[in-house]
């Protein structure tokens, strides 16, 4: 089993659909969002998009962006950035780790940018980024979903 992981780029714009195909699917965004949004990231800095891959098929993906939904609703959390977002796995790839290793690799990748911590919001995975030694910051309900807040310092290399 040949595990890699690449960033996607604005060239990448079968990868670009795909991630736009997974997240309409997943929270409804719209792909033309995502697209435009995927196309226009920058190469060499944040936002980034990471996808993983187990023999050349695509099984998961995830960010760091300056900018989450929450944002919107919260605005207090914009002290806080960057934000680990929008982390997804295929469904037959779930609860197998993949998750997990996906979020070590973003993880590599913002203290390779000089990262010295990052966040995330999530109402599905806490225990996941539990393991993964995430702080939760703060508790809150929103749309009827108990939202956790947590942190990430990232150690230098």
């Amino acid at each position: 089993m040949n595990i890699s992981f690449q960033k996607i780029t604005p060239d990448d714009q079968q990868l670009i659909e795909l991630i736009a195909d997974w997240y309409l699917q997943e929270w409804n965004i719209a792909k033309v969002q995502t697209i435009q949004k995927l196309a226009s990231f920058p190469t060499d800095s944040i936002p980034l998009q990471i996808l993983m891959t187990i023999d050349d098929l695509a099984i998961a993906t995830g960010g760091i962006y300056h900018y989450v939904g929450l944002l919107d609703i919260e605005s207090r959390f914009r002290i806080y950035r960057p934000w680990l977002a929008l982390v997804y796995t295929i469904p037959a790839y779930r609860n197998l780790g993949y998750g997990a290793l996906l979020c070590l690799k973003i993880q590599d990748v913002a203290k390779d940018l000089g990262l010295k911590e990052i966040f995330l919001f999530t109402h599905t995975a806490e225990n996941l980024y539990k393991r993964l030694d995430w702080q939760e910051l703060e508790r809150l309900t929103l749309n009827d979903r108990e939202i956790i807040v947590m942190k990430k310092k990232l150690e230098s290399k």
